[in-house]
């Protein structure tokens, strides 16, 4: 039975601003508990003025204080951004506060252009094969073995569960050589999809915190009462993606009648391409695509991307997609 749960970027719309995003977090974070989500993760990105969640572990805290059970976590913090101590004492923080709750979803990306990586990390100079290594630092801070020499403190022998992200091969094989839960960034990178989850699959190693393979993949998900409306609603995801494709990203606008049919060709065409995994429309649309999408990855897990303008329509699309997978399962 295939679980679901939900990325948020905790978008900062056009006229509103950080504070009513957060708020927003807060309140679509007890829906999702209230509706049955599995997870509710967040994502580190860095100056976007449409994206909330740059102090990941932040953000995290403040949505597990407003919630009582669901999971919460990162989906994903970019580790080559940090120092993995640095991460062991904040997630360490975070299970501390909040014990058996805390996902740590890592990547590798910078989750930004060069220019504010660099000015996060002060320097590009890295090893390209650092990525592993940083995740079995942490690991070792984690379970406080005395590897590193270092005990974390907050962070030794804290119950944080570690997932490898990816929107390529690479991540999958990570994963899959770790023994790790594997997630893949299929709502804006699909190109890969099959072929990573074949691999991490295939090459998977069983290891002391998971003895098969767990694979995620995400769905963008926006639903309303009839199709015509749901794909109103979806311009404003489409406008974010010209947008930010065109070097220009900004707050999530408000949607705009017939804007994809507005576009020229190149741009139709960048956007059936990368967002080709999505479910928008009707409720039986939805339903449709959510089956179709499911067959296709056989993941343990969807996570799901919802990028609504309005707050409580972008709660109405999840008690859809809740209803979609309620009615798929036996």
């Amino acid at each position: 039975m295939t679980k679901f749960s939900l990325l948020d970027l905790v978008p900062v719309v056009e006229g509103g601003n950080v504070a009513t995003a957060l708020a927003n977090a807060a309140d679509l974070a007890k829906h999702c508990e209230q509706l049955g989500f599995t997870r509710y993760w967040v994502a580190e990105h860095h100056g976007m003025r449409g994206i909330a969640s740059a102090a990941t572990s932040v953000v995290i805290g403040h949505i597990a204080a407003a919630t009582q059970s669901i999971r919460v976590g990162s989906g994903g913090i970019m580790l080559p951004n940090h120092a993995p101590l640095v991460i062991a004492e904040q997630f360490g923080t975070l299970d501390a506060l909040y014990p058996g709750r805390i996902d740590l979803g890592l990547g590798r990306a910078p989750g930004s252009d060069q220019r504010v990586a660099t000015a996060i990390r002060r320097t590009l100079d890295s090893d390209p094969n650092a990525f592993p290594r940083d995740v079995m630092e942490l690991q070792s801070y984690f379970a406080d073995d005395g590897q590193t020499g270092i005990s974390a403190t907050p962070g030794a022998r804290a119950n944080v569960q570690l997932y490898i992200l990816g929107s390529s091969l690479y991540g999958a094989q990570v994963a899959a050589a770790l023994g790790l839960p594997f997630a893949f960034a299929s709502h804006f990178a699909p190109d890969m999809l099959d072929e990573a989850l074949h691999i991490y699959r295939s090459h998977f190693k069983p290891s002391a915190v998971l003895a098969a393979p767990y694979s995620m993949a995400a769905l963008n998900i926006i639903a309303a009462p009839s199709d015509s409306e749901a794909a109103f609603l979806a311009s404003s995801m489409q406008q974010s993606f010209v947008s930010l494709r065109s070097g220009n990203p900004r707050q999530m606008p408000p949607p705009v009648e017939g804007y994809y049919e507005s576009l020229p060709p190149q741009f139709q065409g960048m956007l059936d391409h990368v967002l080709s995994c999505s479910a928008i429309g009707a409720p039986d649309t939805i339903k449709t695509a959510v089956t179709a999408f499911i067959e296709r990855t056989k993941a343990d897990e969807l996570i799901i991307a919802c990028s609504v303008f309005d707050h409580e329509k972008r709660k109405r699309s999840l008690d859809v997609a809740v209803e979609a997978f309620t009615s798929l399962r036996p």
